[in-house]
């Protein structure tokens, strides 16, 4: 992983992880893709993590398929230890599904800092994120259909809770190409900013000083509103306020709020 993706934990429980495929524009080769995968189940295993930060270093923050790999003898985003397209290997997804939907498995909250080109996989996995912040002059495309292929890597999963049905439709069937500024109004971006990291570590440090169990308890309920009925939405909503209210950690949000001072937190 450590020439694919790095991993730095920083204060407060913030992981800053980045793409380091700079002469690649952060495409996915083979190692690229389990890079990802490794990233996310060393995330998934981190003790006291609280809030992480995606983005790319270099020009871009991914190029999307890396397309040498479309000639090889295995499927996109396939292992080395196997597994194609229509093996369920990770859970509910394939391995190339994984590289972005294993960042909506996180039980914390995703900040992705997008600047350079989302391109097919890359806006899926700039899509994965709870958060996605982008510059004006980012350059996106939902690639697949210039390749002759139907967009996968957990987009379609993704997007239908950020994206209306049309708008999606038409951008999947052109792979129209895309900025910042648009994004953000069609709903493939959460904000647009002159410096899409800064405003991301920002955010990320203000999500770090919250309750970590509310938090996790809130990002669960998020990622039941795509599919979940609304029985299941308000039990689940229930469930999760018995799990944090009067626990310790409520306590000290409450107190840290009446004193104006930082809160402590147990994780």
């Amino acid at each position: 992983m450590q020439d694919r993706i790095s991993i730095t934990m920083l204060d407060d429980g913030i992981a800053d992880v980045r793409l380091i495929r700079t002469d690649k524009m952060n495409a996915l080769d083979g190692a690229m893709w389990e890079a990802l995968a490794a990233a996310v189940d060393q995330l998934k295993a981190t003790a006291g993590l609280r809030v992480v930060v995606l983005s790319g270093e270099g020009r871009a923050f991914c190029a999307g398929l890396d397309l040498s790999s479309l000639g090889g003898e295995r499927d996109p985003g396939a292992s080395s230890a196997g597994g194609g397209l229509a093996e369920r290997t990770r859970g509910l997804a394939n391995n190339a599904q994984y590289a972005a939907w294993g960042w909506r498995e996180l039980p914390v909250p995703v900040i992705a800092a997008v600047h350079g080109v989302a391109f097919g996989a890359g806006s899926q996995i700039m899509a994965a994120a709870d958060i996605r912040i982008v510059h004006p002059d980012t350059r996106i495309a939902i690639m697949e259909m210039r390749w002759g292929l139907v967009p996968d890597v957990a987009g379609m999963a993704l997007w239908r809770t950020q994206v209306a049905d049309d708008v999606l439709r038409e951008m999947i069937y052109t792979n129209r190409e895309f900025n910042g500024v648009e994004a953000k109004a069609l709903g493939f971006a959460t904000h647009v900013a002159e410096e899409p990291l800064a405003k991301a570590m920002e955010l990320a440090a203000v999500i770090a000083g919250k309750n970590p169990h509310a938090i996790r308890g809130a990002k669960r309920l998020c990622n039941m509103l795509a599919d979940a009925s609304d029985a299941e939405i308000l039990q689940a909503e229930s469930d999760e306020q018995i799990k944090v209210i009067r626990t310790p950690n409520q306590m000290e949000a409450v107190m840290a709020h009446m004193q104006k001072r930082k809160p402590d937190f147990a994780d």
